[in-house]
């Protein structure tokens, strides 16, 4: 930015101009005159002068408060002045760093040719932007983001280089975390599942004729036992030194952990020696791990391929060594499989299956929750829903639970899906709320796994916060196999715990397992779920109705609700009704619908006075 009073200069000239005037003009009149253009333009040169210190002084104030550092040179490149911010940052200050050439400051990470492009696009373009090291004070490297812009005079000659940079160093580190985050197990600093999907394409792309690629997934069998011996945290440590001791036996190859306890291992060679390879792994990784005071030999389940032979696509791969492997742990775990195109057969449609339910997952946009209502029997009053989970496969249609849930089950998803239902009933309830509907309670499946992974708590308490759901309108059924499973633990502190936040507690398919009633009694329960099995062919089959005559009694006797599923024809309700069941469900009332069917059979009831009654079974 020029002075305003750079533009006066004619002045100074007339002024120089009329000075010797004063002297040599013999008329007074024309030397008061030319003392008069003196005098101004002194005063303009002055003000001119005056002016030029203030911008000099402002220029240097915001040198002085810049962040960025700044550096001038001459055109040989020798530093004449810096500002504190490149004090700051490199350590160095004025009068240490004057004199010396700016390129004895640089790191050696750049070579020769990186300068000469350099000074070539300085030169020819007159400015150079870019991401460059440089050294401190302290002998440290950094890297900085530097701009030079070349200075010429009237003749286009360079006279000085003009410098600002910003130390870059937390953002640097910042991206090298995301990259770790991104590509690294946090656990054991492994490679992850994504990482090795491009270490292992990287590796497909450039085998070389002669080389193979020999794969291997390793699972640790009965880790969760393991794990709840040992404790969570000797677990992780377990663990990490399992990855550790696999890295160490696969130097030069490929070793990541895909998850959980499951880890893979890829290596490159020429040796036709795959069988011999795996046994040197179980060998090796079978050997006893010292945790604490105790001395653990783990039990191994191992799949494996070899490509160019079993594939040569990633995405194929990984698919095939997932098949071996479950493959093993269906032929009794410590063992294992290599890949046979008849896996492929046998297991390709239902590996399909869980890529299509992980893609669901991920977007959220093939999963749905349909919902049917429960009804009293005095009056038919709605009381509340279950919600069931559906599957709409874009090519398959309607895919069955009994299809993919024992398939999410085995391969690690009913965690998160289970998640998901939780917070898509709880998101529901909160926009039938908004819409003023009827606030009536809904009961959910909880899956075994949930309760075995621990997580089934922390995804009911964040959600209830987020959508500000009351506990006691989100109810919880379980099967009779989640209650006995010994993988859960003392199941009856989590459920009085549940029950205590207001949740209400439900048995599934009562009936239909193979808990007793001693065990029954001490569960902190609401309702039992009397399983449609026993409805069917009531009232008809003596034996069924003998069984759900003394269910209902027993309930009775324990202060329970009973819930009759699976009600279809009025011959079924009237002997509910007579042998004194509060509670049904089924298709004589309705048939279990997406969000919209009820909302549509809502306002069909609000409008028809003959219609059921629409009543929140009381909360206590």
């Amino acid at each position: 930015m020029r002075p305003s009073s750079a533009f006066n200069r004619p002045l100074l000239w007339a002024a120089m101009v009329a000075l010797p005037a004063c002297i040599w003009l013999p008329d007074p009149g024309l030397r008061t005159v030319a003392v008069g253009i003196v005098a101004t333009g002194l005063w303009v040169a002055w003000r001119q002068i005056k002016h030029d210190r203030q911008h000099a002084d402002l220029m240097q104030q915001a040198l002085m408060l810049s962040e960025e550092g700044v550096q001038i040179t001459d055109a040989d490149n020798r530093i004449l002045a810096v500002n504190p911010a490149f004090t700051r940052i490199t350590g160095f200050t004025e009068d240490e760093i004057r004199g010396l050439n700016a390129a004895s400051l640089a790191a050696a990470r750049h070579d020769a040719a990186f300068f000469k492009r350099f000074w070539q696009t300085l030169h020819s373009k007159g400015r150079w932007e870019g991401e460059i090291w440089n050294r401190r004070k302290q002998g440290d490297e950094f890297p900085e983001w530097l701009r030079v812009k070349a200075v010429t005079d009237g003749r286009g000659r360079i006279t000085h280089y003009v410098g600002t940079f910003t130390d870059i160093s937390v953002h640097k580190a910042r991206e090298q975390d995301l990259r770790r985050i991104g590509f690294e197990d946090p656990l054991t600093g492994l490679p992850n599942r994504r990482r090795l999907h491009d270490l292992m394409t990287s590796r497909l792309r450039h085998l070389r004729a002669g080389e193979s690629l020999d794969m291997a997934i390793i699972d640790i069998d009965g880790f969760k036992s393991v794990n709840d011996s040992l404790g969570v945290e000797q677990g992780d440590r377990l663990l990490a030194r399992f990855g550790q001791r696999l890295a160490h036996h696969v130097a030069g190859g490929v070793v990541g952990r895909l998850g959980g306890d499951e880890f893979l291992a890829i290596r490159t060679t020429t040796f036709d020696d795959h069988d011999k390879w795996i046994a040197g792994l179980r060998d090796h990784l079978g050997e006893p791990f010292e945790v604490g005071s105790k001395t653990l030999r783990l039990g191994l389940s191992i799949g494996s391929c070899r490509a160019p032979e079993d594939g040569k696509e990633s995405g194929v791969l990984f698919q095939r060594l997932e098949s071996a492997l479950y493959s093993a742990k269906r032929h009794g775990r410590n063992v294992s499989r290599r890949f046979r195109p008849a896996l492929d057969v046998q297991d390709s449609p239902q590996m399909a299956l869980v890529y299509s339910l992980r893609d669901a997952l991920a977007n959220g946009e093939q999963l749905e929750l349909h919902y049917q209502t429960q009804h009293r029997v005095m009056d038919g009053a709605v009381v509340g829903m279950e919600a069931l989970l559906r599957w709409r496969h874009p090519e398959h249609g309607m895919v069955s639970p009994g299809d993919f849930i024992p398939l999410a089950e085995r391969h690690g998803l009913m965690g998160p899906l289970g998640n998901w239902v939780i917070d898509e009933a709880l998101a529901q309830m909160a926009r039938w709320r908004e819409m003023g509907l009827p606030q009536l309670p809904v009961w959910i499946n909880i899956s075994a796994i949930q309760m075995f992974q621990g997580e089934l708590e922390a995804a009911l308490a964040s959600g209830l916060a987020r959508h500000g759901i009351e506990p006691s309108q989100l109810g919880l059924e379980l099967t009779e196999s989640v209650l006995l499973d010994e993988r859960a633990g003392d199941i009856v502190p989590r459920l009085e715990a549940l029950r205590t936040k207001g949740h209400r507690i439900a048995i599934d398919d009562f009936g239909m397992g193979y808990s007793s009633l001693s065990y029954l009694k001490n569960l902190p329960l609401d309702k039992l779920k009397l399983d449609r099995a026993f409805i069917r062919s009531l009232p008809d089959d003596p034996a069924d109705a003998a069984i759900v005559s003394a269910v209902l009694a027993m309930a009775r006797g324990l202060g329970l609700d009973v819930v009759a599923e699976g009600v279809e024809t009025h011959g079924q309700l009237g002997f509910l009704q007579q042998a004194g069941c509060r509670l049904v469900q089924g298709y004589l009332y309705s048939r279990p619908g997406p969000a919209e069917v009820i909302e549509a059979q809502w306002q069909a009831l609000k409008t028809d006075s003959a219609g059921l009654m629409l009543r929140a079974e009381p909360t206590a």
